[in-house]
């Protein structure tokens, strides 16, 4: 895909996120197949029919065990709806965890595009570097793309 797709998917991706009602971080994802067609989106937040308070999106604790990651998000939809994401492209606002790494994987998804420079909260350090290793080991193609 041409670097133009690249940015036009991935300000999608960024215009999804702010559908995220986490008071903290919002993070979307657009999954594209091979003849650039959008075959799901996904944004960061609590599961169907469960209330996002902001109590629980505010706090880590009540918040964690509950959020559905964006990449999830969209492979759940996809799958809730029969369209398969084999050979698919993942947009995404930001560089998968490793939860979302395993679940891309699985879907069959085989290459990764997220916005750089980004800087990562050292919490997320590691876990992002085994998410790059698991993409490497898995043969998912990871590009991080300039746009600025």
């Amino acid at each position: 895909m041409s670097l133009k797709w690249d940015r036009r998917f991935l300000a999608l991706a960024h215009h999804i996120s702010q559908w995220s009602k986490d008071p903290s971080t919002q993070v979307g994802c657009v999954v594209v197949g091979p003849d650039r067609e959008i075959r799901s989106t996904g944004f960061n937040g609590l599961p169907r029919g469960i209330e996002d308070s902001i109590e629980r999106l505010g706090t880590r604790e009540l918040k964690y065990p509950l959020i559905c990651h964006a990449e999830e998000n969209a492979i759940m939809h996809a799958a809730r709806i029969g369209i398969a994401l084999k050979g698919c492209t993942a947009f995404v606002t930001w560089p998968p965890c490793t939860r979302c790494a395993r679940s891309l994987i699985q879907a069959g998804v085989t290459e990764v595009v997220f916005p750089g420079p980004i800087e990562i909260p050292e919490r997320w350090v590691d876990d992002f570097q085994i998410s790059k290793a698991m993409f490497g080991e898995a043969g998912v193609m990871v590009r991080e793309v300039d746009t600025r």
